[in-house]
């Protein structure tokens, strides 16, 4: 009886290895097929399957250091550089102006804040800044900075944390320093003097954009005279291109006077891409994409009306 035993718990023993070597198989594959699958999807979004996960971010790279912001405070950064050169604002003026939003909301359009202050800067309603709408409007309130920047005698020599505390009046004066270093490589590549220093790490746009939203934007935030040079191409739409005119991205064409202001459009146009859309950006030869995430010479450099004028090429996600 106890070798008939033996021999059943023999049997039940090499059944359950066997079951157990089934099940190993079947997880085997169900791992692979995962992997295939996620391997397709990432080619089809264009990333290599082995490549990390993307940390969406934009850097500064400039003489002043290495200076880091995610793309909501990178957006409004490039809003807020984009006023004040649409008013004529220096970069000292813009660094002024960063570091002070930096300080009061961390480059964020908050709602809340020190008993009625509100949005990028903090303003109060109840200290003659505005009102309530007014101040949440980003191109509103980085307007009325300017202008009260531009009342304070010799703010361009004295040293930033003083200038923005003139048009602040802080309880903490000196907290504006910390975010000079920030706010001065930011500033400078997006004035056009630290060229092709900004770049962002975005993933795949996960909607389509079109030419027309992101010319309003760019009007809204850089005054009529830069937008009347600008110039949309939708493109050839996919549904009627045909083998020998293939389907090409819709694309937008900025204009400069200078290459220092077209390095400044462009160096907006990353700094807003998670916002409005931009796949790659072409300038004076060089290219950013999505896809790289850094400038590199462009492979055959192109760009509308060249010559006198500099101009800034960008590809939208379809």
């Amino acid at each position: 009886m106890a070798r008939q035993a033996d021999r059943g718990a023999t049997a039940s023993g090499k059944s359950r290895r066997r079951w157990g070597a089934v099940l190993g198989v079947i997880c085997l594959v169900a791992v692979l097929v995962a992997g295939a699958v996620a391997a397709i999807g990432h080619l089809l979004n264009g990333r290599s399957p082995l490549a990390a996960p993307i940390t969406p971010e934009c850097t500064a790279s400039t003489d002043a250091g290495v200076a880091t912001l995610d793309p909501e405070q990178a957006a409004n950064a490039a809003l807020i550089a984009a006023v004040g050169q649409a008013r004529g604002m220096s970069p000292r003026a813009v660094t002024i102006a960063l570091a002070t939003a930096m300080q009061e909301s961390k480059l964020r359009n908050l709602d809340y804040g020190d008993r009625d202050s509100l949005g990028l800067f903090q303003q109060r309603p109840s200290q003659d800044w505005g009102t309530p709408e007014q101040i949440m409007d980003p191109l509103y309130s980085a307007g009325e900075f300017y202008k009260e920047l531009e009342k304070v005698p010799g703010f361009e020599t004295m040293p930033i944390t003083e200038a923005a505390q003139a048009v602040q009046r802080s309880a903490f004066p000196d907290a504006y320093a910390q975010h000079e270093p920030t706010a001065r490589s930011f500033a400078s590549s997006l004035t056009g003097h630290s060229p092709a220093a900004l770049t962002c790490a975005l993933p795949p746009a996960d909607h389509p954009h079109t030419p027309e939203a992101f010319l309003a934007a760019f009007r809204s935030e850089w005054g009529d005279e830069a937008a009347d040079r600008a110039t949309s191409d939708p493109g050839t739409p996919a549904a009627s291109a045909d083998p020998n005119h293939p389907a090409t991205p819709p694309a937008v064409a900025l204009r400069a006077t200078s290459e220092v202001e077209a390095w400044a459009l462009a160096s907006w146009a990353v700094a807003k891409a998670d916002q409005l859309g931009a796949d790659s950006v072409e300038v004076a030869g060089q290219l950013w994409t999505r896809q790289s995430a850094t400038w590199a010479p462009a492979p055959s450099p192109s760009g509308p009306d060249p010559g006198t004028r500099h101009g800034v090429t960008i590809d939208l996600a379809e």
